[in-house]
């Protein structure tokens, strides 16, 4: 009988254990949260090594809920999210600084005004913007205390729990992390000197770049390693999105809409980021346009936490569905600035359209109405570059389950909205890519068989009613831009 495959999908708030069988379908789960940090406003940190335990609490549970030998295992992850540790001593040598983490915007714009953007954005496909790894790791070693020795090693979280995962044998990532960290030409998938130059980092520390889907190396217990994606790309690869022009929104702390668009990376694109999708064993590769959408999810934790509207996040969409609409509202949740396609660090929340009639469930309603529109705002950028219609769009990630959501969301983008029947699909692209390079699973043609929608939601008004909406939210997002400018 095939063993299961196991994913760790090591995320931005926890660490679950998902375990799939041959078909593609979930057997069991173990989770466990870890602590996050903010040392200063702006600043968002995590402790490696709680990452590390959290990984070996949920991979060691489910292994004791399954009565089956356990094939490979994949790894997925929050990407950006900078670590950095001591190969001699496998110790971190400074917390690990969040993909969320905004302390090096000031950095970012002035290498933006030295005229540095064209460089960044033909290698790399992304954007000066502190939400990705180079600008992190700088200041790891300008500022941070961090020593730029030869047993230094940097990686994004994948990096660090393959090389535990492995007794430190393995330093290495794939190009789908690679390309997140801004060190990394996504043309020629090789490290760039230049970059590594800008920004002063040795590349003696960076990872090895292997494919996706192929074996790393083993445990200690002779499970091999043998896939990773950043966590986006394998959501993509686990919506089964395999043919260029198949889309897919992940609604989560924040969204990320991914567009497949083949395996001829296209030219830098404004608003949007290009990403590289997966690398196969046989040297196939995707590229992929993203849109990052900092925080939708995020905003339903503060209606709960910082406003009290809330007891708990399933409550949200009883409340916004209370009411028929916002009166008017419109909630900006800029909380950690804007991401595509606007790229404004300095953007800041906003509510605006209040009046004395407004209360909770106005309230609850516009944070939800955000989420469809900061995704239609993507999807218009998208279309506009790629020349083509979206004619659908696959949804997943804890959000997806908001039935007023994914209606919201078709009706803004005028399309169907189809929600994955596992919403885990992270873990489940996690699971394929490492299935496939053991043979548990022999072609993406194969996998894309076991994929099943679980809901599928059409347009309910008509063009016109979701155009006035959405001019209506870039007016509120205009008045959110720039907010905290220094200067």
């Amino acid at each position: 009988m095939p063993g299961v495959v196991i994913a760790i999908d090591a995320g931005t708030t926890g660490v679950r254990a998902f375990a799939v069988d041959e078909g593609g379908a979930p057997l069991d789960y173990a989770y466990r949260e870890f602590p996050q940090y903010f040392p200063q406003p702006g600043w968002v940190e995590h402790d490696a090594e709680e990452i590390w335990d959290a990984v070996q609490t949920t991979f060691d549970e489910l292994r004791g809920k399954l009565d089956r030998p356990v094939a490979a295992i994949g790894i997925t992850d929050q990407r950006e999210t900078t670590v950095v540790w001591d190969k001699k001593t496998g110790r971190p040598r400074h917390r690990a600084i969040v993909w969320q983490d905004r302390r090096t915007a000031d950095r970012c714009r002035a290498l933006e005004r030295a005229g540095h953007l064209p460089l960044v954005r033909e290698q790399t496909g992304l954007v000066l913007d502190p939400y990705f790894s180079a600008t992190k790791l700088e200041w790891l070693l300008t500022e941070g205390g961090v020593e730029a020795d030869p047993d230094l090693a940097f990686g994004t979280v994948d990096s660090w729990v393959l090389w535990n995962l492995t007794g430190g044998a393995v330093h290495a990532t794939d190009p789908s992390n690679a390309s997140r960290t801004m060190l990394y030409d996504i043309r020629r998938r090789a490290w760039s000197p230049e970059l590594c130059a800008l920004f002063s980092v040795p590349q003696a520390c960076l990872p090895e770049v292997r494919p996706s889907s192929g074996r790393f190396g083993l445990t200690g217990d002779g499970i091999p390693v043998s896939g990773i994606a950043g966590d986006q790309q394998a959501a993509l690869f686990g919506q089964a999105c395999f043919l260029p022009g198949d889309a897919k929104n992940t609604y989560g702390t924040g969204s990320f809409v991914l567009l497949n668009v083949g395996a001829e990376c296209p030219s830098p694109v404004e608003g949007l980021l290009t990403t590289i999708g997966w690398e196969l064993a046989d040297g196939t590769v995707a590229y992929a346009l993203e849109g990052a959408i900092f925080v939708t999810g995020a905003a339903v934790q503060w209606l709960r936490d910082g406003l009290d509207i809330i007891d708990d996040a399933s409550e949200v969409e009883a409340l916004a569905g209370s009411v028929g609409d916002t009166e008017g509202v419109y909630v900006v949740p800029a909380f950690t600035g804007l991401g595509s396609p606007y790229w404004d660090p300095y953007a800041r929340g906003t509510i605006v359209g209040l009046t004395r009639g407004v209360g909770r469930g106005h309230l609850a309603r516009a944070v939800i109405e955000s989420m469809a529109y900061q995704t239609r705002d993507v999807i218009d950028a998208m279309k506009e570059v790629a020349g083509r219609e979206v004619s659908r769009l696959r949804a997943d990630g804890g959000a997806s389950a908001n039935d007023l959501l994914l209606q919201l969301q078709a009706d803004q983008l005028q399309v169907p909205v189809v929600r994955s029947a596992v919403q885990e699909t992270t873990a489940l692209g996690a699971a394929y890519l490492a299935g496939l390079a053991e043979g548990v699973w022999s072609t993406t043609a194969e996998v894309a068989g076991h994929w099943k929608a679980g809901g599928e939601f059409t347009p309910s008004v008509p063009s016109s009613v979701a155009d006035s909406r959405q001019a209506n939210w870039r007016r509120a997002v205009d008045r959110s831009r720039g907010w905290a400018r220094s200067s």
